[in-house]
């Protein structure tokens, strides 16, 4: 243990604008560039991508309004940037646990759109069965190992996967995704502070879209810069515009080989703000007009659409043929999820525990506590 606690050499990093090295941490990362990627199928395929998670989740929200979702819905609108280029830095191989907000990372996990529509409308043929809905996801072939609704219930998780891959040994990464907001809570830091202690081949990603629900960051963090936090644990760390899907790529693969070849964690803060409230009940007054208007001329989207036009990379005609593809693709997963059966009410308890537990409770709403 006492070589995990010793110092580490500190490395000379370049200064940002208004800096000096003095005043620079140097484990943070900084604001991470952008490193544009030569293969024009890797572009058009991330651009792909994105109009899969957004065209997606704009049905997912039509659904909801249609009552074919029920509880409690969050969306990915306006992050699709992020999801992707996180999950195009990672190998098959690799674990993912995430937050509430994961319907996004599924699709770009691999997972069918069928089988996560499917388990929105509460079907058996969903990823968990249908008796995990919007926020629990889990896909052991995907190695997408559970959305949380517990803010911040998958980071101690996550970090004793981490721990279960070192201990085996191999190369496997596992990524933890959360929200801005579980920075704040104790388990961040204590999860933190474990992965550095260990050794783990940890990334943890915060998605800092702005806001904890309705609280902007500045309200809630001393430091709003959520990735300096990772200097406490002597932890390499980097912000990124979370926007700019290249620079989200190349931000977290430089995070998952440094975990991978080094077996460090690493804390990424993507900047990613959200295009609509919390959850698709959030009506979200708490954003002027302005403020509305201004994420809708930022909308990663249509910007990467339009720049990879102007560098004659997606032609307009063959984004047109893209969005249909993606459009038909989206509506066939819904036609999938509407056709498919409900589980039945006696698989209620067949996932309650992995194992046989002597007395388990397997007793229904309404069944007579002691049989007759």
């Amino acid at each position: 243990m006492a070589e995990t606690t010793k110092a580490r050499p500190r490395k000379t990093v370049r200064s940002k604008p208004g800096t000096t090295p003095d005043t620079e941490d140097a484990r943070d990362g900084g604001e991470a560039g952008t490193t544009v990627p030569a293969d024009r199928s890797e572009l058009v395929g991330y651009y792909r991508r994105m109009l899969l998670v957004r065209r997606f989740e704009e049905r997912a929200a039509r659904a909801y309004t249609e009552a074919k979702i029920g509880g409690y819905c969050h969306l990915n609108l306006g992050e699709e940037a992020t999801v992707v280029g996180l999950m195009a830095a990672l190998r098959p191989t690799d674990y993912l646990f995430t937050n509430y907000r994961e319907h996004g990372y599924a699709l770009a996990k691999g997972i069918s759109p069928e089988r996560v529509m499917a388990e929105l409308y509460g079907r058996s043929t969903g990823v968990s069965k249908g008796w995990g809905g919007s926020m629990h996801m889990f896909d052991v072939e995907a190695r997408l190992l559970g959305g949380y609704g517990i803010v911040g219930g998958q980071l101690p998780l996550a970090t004793g996967a981490a721990l279960a891959v070192s201990y085996k040994g191999g190369d496997d990464v596992v990524m933890c995704q959360m929200g801005d907001g579980t920075a704040a809570i104790g388990a961040f830091h204590e999860s933190l502070n474990l992965a550095a202690l260990w050794d783990l081949p940890a990334v943890f990603v915060v998605i800092n879209n702005g806001l904890g629900m309705g609280t902007p960051v500045e309200a809630s963090s001393a430091e709003p810069e959520l990735y300096r936090r990772g200097a406490a644990y002597r932890m390499e760390s980097a912000r990124v515009d979370g926007t700019d899907v290249v620079a989200v790529f190349e931000a977290a693969r430089k995070a998952v080989e440094h975990a991978r070849a080094e077996s460090r964690p690493y804390l990424l803060e993507c900047v990613s703000p959200r295009l609509r409230g919390h959850s698709v009940v959030d009506p979200a007054r708490y954003r002027s007009k302005e403020e509305r208007q201004a994420l809708l001329d930022q909308d990663p989207l249509a910007a990467f659409a339009a720049r990879l036009e102007d560098d004659g990379v997606l032609p307009a005609e063959d984004r047109a043929a893209i969005e249909a593809e993606v459009a038909a693709e989206v509506e066939a997963a819904a036609a999938f999820a509407d056709q498919s059966p409900a589980p039945d009410v006696s698989t209620l308890f067949d996932y309650t525990y992995a194992t046989p537990v002597p007395g388990e409770l397997r007793r229904l709403p309404a069944d007579p506590v002691f049989g007759s």
